[in-house]
Order: structure tokens, then C-alpha cells, then sequence
């Protein structure tokens, strides 16, 4: 019998269109990639070629890889004396107001688009114009607007519009687009077909010269040189040990991996599998965890892997922590592919003729609390994405990872835990409800008992909310042993195995 194949995704074009990619040959590598084209154009408000993240690989001998394509701190060869255009816009989300800097000043060297065809080249066996044609016929014709993504859309909408590129795009007809409208982006899809012959130096070389210039007169920061000289790094996964599992993770200068890493090692030490899940003693014991998990931000373990004490600040001190999607896919021949990647916010600007926004990571007050525009040029930004893989005695089990900023760590550890702690398929351990610490606040997701919350109001701020939400996390996973797939609904997931 022919074993399946299983995709996890943000969207249900996201879903189909690496299904399809499978269907016509390829592997988990060419539907990953090629998903995270249609991710750019289905998934606008969380994704975009413009932006940078990174993707898990296991092939299906059991090699790991972690490939990062994530963004880079601008400016190489600048001679630019200037003020960066680079200003608050003010976003209105439920219950509360945030501003995010946005602007020419705000965009960071993207990564995507090198990272993606690296990927593809390396790894995969299609030809790239049939991993692209997805994406490209998505573009063209168009797609409706799920509630999602029409909800993201209308938060984001002053940075969806700053410049006329992105009214023509968002406002094709003078209105703002809502849900049901048909979103299209004819300039990618253009952009995407020409890409498919000339390869990464359409963007990195050609386009940089465009780019340089719009910056040169609109007061940004990013330069040809800064593009040109943009590499994909590969790296040696982390890996840590979690009651017999392995536990496969993005390694440092990112964060996010390497706190999932140590958080599990801390509550090893907790015998949960001998409390009820859900129950006063399980949310007692995740509730003291995770208050004590928040101290590991600023401490390292004595490992060769991470960097010491003094690194480990400067590294949280570039943690991006915003906007972000996952897909995680599972090819017929076991071949596995995590993939997680993030636009910000955007940064207004769309590079003429392509239909790309870049990202705003140059824009975020908690990358740079040190103010902003102090790094130096071509650094490596670090993330709290965290893209992973769980294995046990060398068998692949499970596949997994998430959007949602700082809440990336809580929702992958939660979620790992259910499975491997309390025997949960991982449709239940994808739904169950959340708590994340942060700020002092306990927040806890609908699902757990008043009698079990109050026995915590004593010790701790809590916040319970009313309904399920994105702030939660987006986990879209895989479970390769029993050949499931569970895509968050919090972020209007979708997923399929055949």
C-alpha cells in the first residue's frame, strides 16, 4: 500500500498546492517551497518573498538541515548621511492600540526569495517552473478572501496602503479589500514567471539596482551590495532529548528553538503523565514552569551549540517577534520539511513591477532596544521562529511549528507535551487550550475549568480569555507514525494527507 502523504499549512491553497506538487512528482522539499510561494500570495498580511525565515529538512535517509534565509541588518556600502524615512503607524487591534515603524528606513535585507530557490536547487527535483506555476496561477487569477485573512488585512491596512503600489494591490477598485473579495497580484505573478528562467539573480542583482535607487531617494537603507552579498546559511540542527524523544530545532543565533530546547528539559523533571491532563495539578505545574521558564531568556546552558552569557543578550536583543506562518509537509517517501516565515508587519514599500512588499524587521522596538538603526550592516537578525522535528530511536514521529511571536515557544512546547506526555492524537493536542507567561501575566485560552483557574488567582495575574485566538500561535503539524495532520485553526489552517 502506498503510504501517504500529509501537508499542514496556514491556507487551503497553501495545502493543495504542495499536494499538487507531490501529485506531479516532486517531493516534500518542491511542495515545500513551492507552498511557500502560494504563502506570498495567499497568505498577504503574514508572509512575503520580501521577508525571511527559515526550513527544517529531513530527507528521507534521515539527514537534517536547517537552512536560513532569515533577514539581515541593511546597509553595506551605504554613504547615505540621512534620517531614515522610518515612522510609527498605529494599529487598532481588539481591546488595544500598537504602533509598528514602518517606512523605507524599516525594511531589512529579504532572504525569502535566495532562501526559497536554495532550498529547491538543493534538495529538489522538479523544475522550477513547475514549482512556481501554483503560485503564479494563484496571482494571476486570484483568490477570495477567507475571514482570516481579511481580519489580518483590516488591522494592517494603514501599512497595506502607505504607498499608491499598495492601494492598487489592496484597494484595486477604491475600496478596501474584505472578505470574499478576490485578492490578486499580477505583478508577482509577472515577477514569478520571469523568475522561473533567470533564477535569484532576477532579485539580488538585477531588481537590487531598483531597489538601491528607490532607497537612495526615499531615504532607506538598503543597498545593491547589501542584496548581492546575501547568502543562505546551512546549519546543524539542535537536537535535545525529551523522555526518549529527540527533540530537532532551529540552533542559536535564533532563540526560539533553543528556549523550546530548554524548557523541555525543565519540565522533564515533572512527572505529567501521572496528573489528569487539564486538570488543577497539570495547569498548577505549566503555570510555575513557564514563570520560571521566562528566566531562561537572560541564562545559557553549557553547551557548545550556544554561545555564553554575554552572546546569548545581544542575540535576545535582535529577537523578532511578530507576524509569522508555518507549513509542515511529509512526502510519500518520508521525506519531511518544516518551514516557517514571516514579513512583519511589512513595511509599505513594494518593489515596482514585482508586487512585493519588504518587511518592517528594521522597525520593531523589541529587536532594538539598544535604538534603532545601531547594529552594524550584514548581521544576521535573530528569531524566536522555530521550525522542528521529533524523532524516537531514529524513526521520524512527528513534524511541527508555528507562527505567533513570542508565543512560537509556549504553543510548540504545549503541544509537544500533550503528544508525548499525555498520549494525545495531534488533532486534540493542536486544539487543546494554551497558557503563555508573559509580562508577569498568566494568560490562559477558554477550555480549562473555573475551579482549576482559581486556584491559581492567588499566586498569579491572570488574564482568561473569551475565545480562542491567533495570539495563541498558529501549530500546523504532522503526525508521521500515524499519518495525521492537524493545521491550527487560530490561524484558519487547513490540512490534508493522500
Amino acid at each position: 500500500m502506498k503510504k501517504k502523504a500529509c501537508v499542514a499549512s496556514g491556507h487551503r491553497e497553501v495545502t493543495r498546492a504542495a499536494l499538487t506538487i507531490l501529485e506531479q512528482g516532486g517531493n516534500a522539499f518542491d511542495a515545500a517551497i513551492g507552498a511557500g510561494f502560494v504563502s506570498s500570495v495567499a497568505e498577504p498580511a503574514l508572509t512575503s518573498l520580501g521577508g525571511g525565515g527559515f526550513l527544517l529538512a529531513r530527507t528521507s535517509e534521515g539527514k537534517t538541515t536547517l537552512f536560513d534565509f532569515f533577514v539581515n541588518t541593511p546597509g553595506l556600502g551605504g554613504q547615505r548621511d540621512l534620517s531614515p524615512h522610518f515612522f510609527p503607524v498605529t494599529v487598532e487591534f481588539p481591546g488595544c492600540t500598537q504602533d509598528f515603524n514602518v517606512g523605507m528606513g524599516s525594511c531589512a535585507v529579504p532572504g525569502n526569495i535566495k532562501g526559497f530557490l536554495h532550498v529547491q536547487k538543493h534538495l529538489g527535483r522538479l523544475p522550477l517552473p513547475e514549482v512556481l506555476k501554483p503560485a503564479i496561477d494563484l496571482a494571476r487569477k486570484g483568490i477570495p478572501l477567507n475571514g482570516k485573512q481579511a481580519y489580518f488585512l483590516s488591522l494592517l491596512r494603514p501599512i497595506m496602503t502607505l504607498f499608491k503600489e499598495g492601494e492598487e494591490i489592496f484597494s484595486p477598485n477604491g475600496s478596501y479589500l474584505r472578505e470574499g473579495d478576490i485578492f490578486k497580484n499580477p505583478d508577482l505573478a509577472d515577477f514569478l514567471e520571469v523568475l522561473a528562467q533567470e533564477g535569484e539573480a532576477l532579485f539580488y542583482s538585477e531588481i537590487a539596482a531598483k531597489i538601491d535607487q528607490d532607497m537612495a531617494e526615499g531615504q532607506g537603507l538598503l543597498t545593491k551590495e547589501d542584496l548581492e552579498k546575501y547568502q543562505v546559511i546551512e546549519r546543524t540542527p539542535l537536537t535535545t532529548r525529551y523522555r526518549g524523544y529527540d527533540f530537532i530545532t532551529n540552533p542559536p543565533p535564533s532563540f526560539g528553538g533553543w528556549l523550546i530546547a530548554q524548557g523541555l528539559n525543565c519540565i522533564e523533571a515533572v512527572p505529567l503523565g501521572d496528573i489528569q491532563f487539564g486538570g488543577r495539578q497539570h495547569l498548577e505545574a505549566m503555570a510555575h514552569f513557564l514563570r520560571e521558564w521566562e528566566g531562561l531568556r537572560v541564562n545559557c546552558p553549557e553547551a557548545p551549540e550556544c554561545p555564553q552569557v554575554e552572546e546569548t543578550r545581544k542575540y535576545l536583543r535582535r529577537l523578532f517577534s511578530r507576524g509569522t506562518t508555518h507549513l509542515s509537509i511529509l512526502d510519500h517517501e518520508g521525506n519531511a520539511a518544516s518551514m516557517t516565515t514571516s514579513n512583519g508587519e511589512g513595511s509599505g514599500y513594494i518593489v515596482p513591477g514585482t508586487g512585493i512588499m519588504l518587511n518592517n524587521m528594521m522597525g520593531e522596538d523589541d529587536l532594538h532596544p539598544e535604538g534603532f538603526h545601531a547594529s552594524p550592516p550584514g548581521i544576521r537578525v535573530s528569531s524566536m521562529m522555530a521550525p522542528s522535528l521529533i524523532t524516537r530511536d531514529g524513526n521520524l514521529c512527528y513534524v511541527l511549528g508555528s507562527g505567533g511571536s513570542k508565543r512560537i515557544r509556549s504553543a510548540i512546547l504545549e503541544v509537544t507535551s500533550y503528544c508525548i506526555d499525555f498520549g494525545l492524537s495531534i488533532r486534540e493536542a493542536v486544539d487543546a487550550p494554551r497558557i503563555h507567561y508573559e509580562n508577569s501575566v498568566l494568560q490562559i485560552e477558554p477550555g480549562f475549568s473555573k475551579e482549576v483557574i482559581s486556584g491559581l488567582e492567588d499566586e498569579f495575574e491572570v488574564n482568561v480569555w473569551d475565545t480562542i485566538d491567533v495570539y495563541f500561535g498558529g501549530v500546523h503539524a504532522i503526525d508521521a507514525q500515524r499519518m495525521e495532520a492537524k493545521a491550527d485553526q487560530r490561524r484558519g489552517g487547513h490540512e490534508e494527507c493522500r
